[in-house]
């Protein structure tokens, strides 16, 4: 009789009494968990001490409130656009909010909370992998490499927490790094391996590659392969749906303002620049290779075949290297190393918790050293601004501008600007008319309440009203900005439609700001009221009927590609036949 490498020959079962040796191997394996579990106490430690909310943190607070006060999911009642990137996310705030607990709170422990738990999966799924791989040797402990690295990073501190997704992005995928270890043949392995499009859009890259690796892992019959495709893309497919026939948009609207499907390699490669080379990550990287490289060759001198464990180990390099991939191509983001931190997570995964072998304890060593230095002096020299190249150290741009170690409400005491926006913004709430703020210029708006123009758009959406309108030129939640034409400027900054267009939309005709062009105005007006600019409106404002809902369905491809001239002449020039 032989045995297979998935399971273990059984003798007949005997009754008896606990051996001499039980407790101290439950001793051990307890004092190996608690090994294994460093990592997600020191992240939490690391993770608490830098607490912060971003701007675009409360970017989601707003949309909630906004869901919680029955105006749907929208930024501005009346106008349906998708301001929040990470789905999932969103709606798992909406959950929590509907206690009465405030958002921006949960918001920001909600991530802390996730990311401790997303290492911790980390871990557990290191300690599954090492106990099916040959490659193990010693005596069973597991020392932390890969989670070293991650440690030792300041973005990783700052990200834990921030009210963004990257929270739920790393307890998802360590979560379903674990599923694909442990349990890949389960049905609610494929429904986890789904979710990626809902944890952030480009982590598909990752859903797509680690369900490959559960066919491959699995085989399953085209019977089994039919149900796992339902199972993993039911939720993500009927919010697609959902998305196109409500917002009229395949994405949500930041990826329309930032063109996600662009190439931008040079200006991408500049944002791995800056993330790698502040903190010499090539260094531990190299280790880590390296000693994997040497792990391997051991085995294969020893002809240690590794059939359970070849799929887990090769499908998280896999996805990480997509998704630095498709980072670098977009151009980078302007948040220092946000970014980089899922495919990081992912290209560690393997390595998060290594044997003890000779060869990985000196790996081991080497990455520890390394993160000792990196976490004690390495920071980008921007530090607490905005670099040259446009990319800023987000968390600490905050922590100046509101002068508090622990930015949650933004009062920004450190920004006279904002301060001053934020009070205009009250005046005129009070006064109850009609108000167009551009910035900080007053003047008549077509409905009621206040609508403020403000780059600074979560910030914004906390002090405007639910009523009123927060729009940003920037198009985060402004579908005409978004669709307006860029150019190359700050990352994830590349457009900003002119005062003009805003006015024309939303200001009362015939009233304008000092030094505004009435040509230009009229322009954008006669350009508002053409086929294009028709069909925009009607797909973000109109009454949701089901005919609406079906227009918009099928027309979301051409509407989510469509885009007009920043300049209003010749927006009406090209789009209107000649200017009639």
């Amino acid at each position: 009789m032989t045995t297979s490498a998935y399971s273990a020959v059984r003798g007949p079962e005997t009754v008896a009494g606990p051996s001499p040796g039980a407790a101290p191997r439950r001793w051990r394996g307890r004092v190996r968990l608690a090994v294994c579990l460093l990592p997600a106490l020191v992240i939490g430690v690391a993770g608490f001490q830098r607490r912060w909310m971003s701007d675009d943190g409360h970017i989601y607070v707003r949309t909630v409130r906004q869901v919680l006060a029955g105006n749907g999911p929208v930024f501005n009642p009346g106008e349906r656009a998708e301001s929040s990137t990470g789905t999932l996310w969103q709606w798992l705030l909406v959950a929590g909010g509907a206690t009465g607990a405030d958002i921006a709170t949960l918001a920001m422990y909600g991530g802390l909370l996730l990311t401790v738990a997303g290492f911790a999966l980390a871990s557990l799924g290191a300690r599954r992998l090492h106990g099916t791989l040959p490659l193990r040797r010693g005596n069973g402990f597991l020392l932390p490499c890969g989670a070293l690295v991650l440690l030792a990073l300041p973005p990783v501190w700052d990200f834990a927490t921030s009210g963004l997704e990257t929270g739920l992005a790393t307890c998802w995928i360590a979560g379903s790094w674990l599923a694909l270890v442990a349990r890949p043949r389960s049905l609610m392995t494929c429904a986890l391996l789904g979710l990626g499009p809902l944890v952030r859009p480009d982590l598909a890259l990752v859903s797509a590659v680690f369900l490959a690796a559960q066919w491959v892992t699995v085989r399953p019959t085209w019977r089994g392969v039919l149900a796992g495709a339902g199972v993993a893309g039911a939720l993500p497919v009927s919010y697609e749906i959902f998305r196109m026939g409500y917002y009229g948009h395949l994405m949500p609207l930041p990826g329309v303002t930032k063109e996600a499907s662009r190439s931008l390699w040079g200006r991408g490669l500049g944002y791995l620049s800056d993330f790698v080379g502040p903190y010499a990550l090539w260094v531990p990287l190299v280790a880590v290779v390296g000693g994997a490289v040497y792990a391997a060759l051991v085995a294969g001198r020893r002809g240690e075949a590794l059939p359970p464990g070849r799929v887990p180990l090769v499908a998280p390099l896999l996805a990480g290297a997509l998704c630095w991939a498709y980072v670098i191509k977009v151009g980078g983001d302007f948040m220092h190393g946000r970014m980089f931190l899922p495919g990081l997570l992912l290209m560690l995964l393997p390595v998060f918790l290594v044997p003890v072998t000779r060869a990985w304890s000196v790996v081991a060593v080497a990455v520890g050293v390394w993160a000792a230095v990196c976490a004690s002096a390495l920071r980008v020299p921007y530090e607490g601004h905005i670099g040259r190249s446009g990319v800023a150290d987000e968390r600490g741009v905050y922590v100046q501008q509101n002068a508090a170690p622990h930015p949650l409400h933004h009062d920004f005491a450190g920004h006279p600007g904002n301060r001053a926006y934020a009070g205009l913004v009250r005046d005129r709430a009070r006064d109850g008319a009609g108000t167009l703020l551009l910035a900080r210029t007053p003047v008549g708006a077509r409905q009621p309440g206040v609508t403020g123009v403000y780059n600074t758009l979560g910030f914004s959406g906390t002090v405007i009203p639910l009523s009123g309108a927060a729009l940003d030129p920037i198009g985060l939640a402004y579908p005409l900005a978004a669709h307006s034409e860029g150019f190359i400027g700050r990352v994830g900054h590349d457009k900003r439609l002119p005062d003009e267009w805003i006015v024309a939309e939303r200001g009362v005709p015939g009233e304008l700001p000092a030094g505004m062009d009435p040509a230009r105005v009229d322009a954008a007006r006669r350009a508002l009221r053409c086929a294009p600019f028709q069909e925009l409106r009607a797909a973000t404002r109109a009454p949701l009927t089901v005919g609406r809902f079906w227009r918009n369905l099928t027309g979301a491809a051409d509407l989510t590609s469509f885009r007009f001239p920043s300049d209003p002449v010749r927006a009406e020039r090209e789009l209107c036949g000649g200017g009639r």
